[in-house]
């Protein structure tokens, strides 16, 4: 018996140091070692011009000379945000979007309005939109394949309303495509903490106690998101990346993939482009900024809104099949995404079998494991009473791993529907 509750707790403890720790040692080293950087993560002043793209703007360029070739060389795009009721923010998301520079003539942006009870439409075609599509509540991805449908660019583009890009943004994501294997390419979104906007997506660590107290325990996503996006620059230096995200992403429209309206484009995109012989690429010059939930526990609403998505593609949506994988993609599948999410289940095992070789008079090195998690425990429950950097982390750590488990619950209970509603405190 007792041997097999340490196979239990030491198997599930190395699975957990592998996917939070080993796999992006090892995954570093491996790009470092055989993977140069690719054109698609140089920015554009870093890379030389790919064939038939036009060279990146300087102050001293020609304008009238690079607008003839910007003309002649670059592909039309259309820009795409799905709404529902983004009233207040839709009028800055287009005004932020014709900012972009890329030749208006080639930039259609369409708004797909999902269901609005609002002014979301009249105030999109007020702001510029060149296409408002009025549509009955569907879900995000009914949208935006209606958008697509009705979409005249040979690129399109993808963006969160709330979200707003840097002007440079939508060209460096075409970049990505004068790489013929790239069907999906995805930027990077910087996350500013709302109580505090200067301090970007690491949240303002020095913020005082009181306000944190005021605002629910300040969230640490960008602690979390820091180590996710040097994961995804080395997955695609190495072949493609896992996962995307949905501010900020692009794909040739012969390339795009109509799948299931509960499974979101984030997850479901890179792993079938692959699959279907494309690459899925991180663009790290392509870059926007987006609110972030104020909250961790918003964050773990969040977060477990997701994951009800997130069990249905890897249940049924194909990521687990190796069909199509080469083996160092399947094992980036395996590493990055499978073992997080099961990630909950496993530090369940350990801390029940670390429990049972306590009681079992085991050894010391079992009473320090023990320990070790139980500290954890208590300084994430200790958070809100005393919200330092330290225990906030911890809190957020064990809410967000956590937040697996509670959508599987939901969504083996109940189903998960393709509509959404916005994030709390995120326009």
């Amino acid at each position: 018996m007792r041997t097999l509750l340490e196979i239990v707790f030491w198997a599930c403890g190395s699975l957990i140091v592998w996917t939070q720790l080993g796999y992006g040692i090892v995954i570093a080293v491996l790009a470092r070692l055989l993977a140069p950087a690719p054109p698609s993560s140089l920015s554009a002043r870093e890379r030389p011009n790919p064939p038939n793209t036009p060279p990146p703007h300087h102050p001293s360029a020609n304008d009238e000379e690079r607008a003839t070739e910007t003309m002649a060389d670059l592909p039309s795009v259309s820009l795409i945000v799905a709404a529902h009721n983004e009233q207040t923010v839709i009028g800055a998301k287009l005004a932020d979007a014709l900012q972009l520079d890329y030749p208006r003539e080639l930039l259609e942006l369409i708004v797909a309005c999902d269901g609005c009870t609002d002014n979301t439409a009249e105030k999109a075609r007020r702001a510029g939109a060149d296409l408002v599509l009025e549509l009955p509540r569907g879900g995000k991805i009914v949208a935006q394949d209606a958008a697509v449908a009705r979409a005249r660019g040979e690129i399109v583009a993808f963006s969160d309303a709330n979200s707003l890009w840097e002007p440079n943004a939508l060209r460096e994501l075409v970049y990505a495509f004068a790489d013929a294997h790239v069907g999906y390419a995805c930027g990077r979104v910087r996350f500013l903490n709302n109580s505090h906007p200067s301090c970007g997506s690491s949240g303002n660590p020095s913020e005082p106690p009181n306000r944190a107290a005021r605002t629910g325990v300040a969230n640490q996503e960008g602690v979390y998101w820091r180590y996710e996006m040097v994961l995804r620059a080395r997955e695609s230096r190495l072949s493609s990346i896992t996962a995307g995200n949905g501010a900020i992403y692009a794909t040739r429209r012969n390339s795009y993939i109509v799948v299931d309206p509960i499974m979101g484009h984030d997850l479901s995109f890179p792993f079938n482009m692959v699959k279907r012989g494309w690459r899925a690429v991180d663009v790290p010059s392509a870059n926007a900024t987006e609110k972030m939930v104020p909250s961790i526990e918003g964050e773990w609403r969040r977060k477990r809104r997701m994951m009800s998505h997130t069990w249905p593609i890897l249940v049924r949506g194909g990521m687990l099949s190796p069909r199509g994988y080469t083996p160092g993609y399947a094992a980036m599948i395996v590493s990055h995404r499978l073992l997080r999410y099961i990630t909950p289940f496993l530090h369940l095992f350990a801390l029940a079998a670390n429990t049972a070789l306590v009681a079992t008079g085991s050894g010391s090195p079992y009473t320090i494991t023990l320990l070790l998690q139980l500290v954890l425990l208590t300084a994430a429950a200790l958070a809100p009473a005393i919200p330092v950097r330290a225990l906030l982390v911890a809190r957020y750590y064990v809410l967000t791993t956590a937040s697996p488990a509670a959508g599987l619950w939901d969504w083996l209970r109940h189903g998960t529907a393709p509509s959404w509603e916005a994030a709390e405190g995120t326009r």
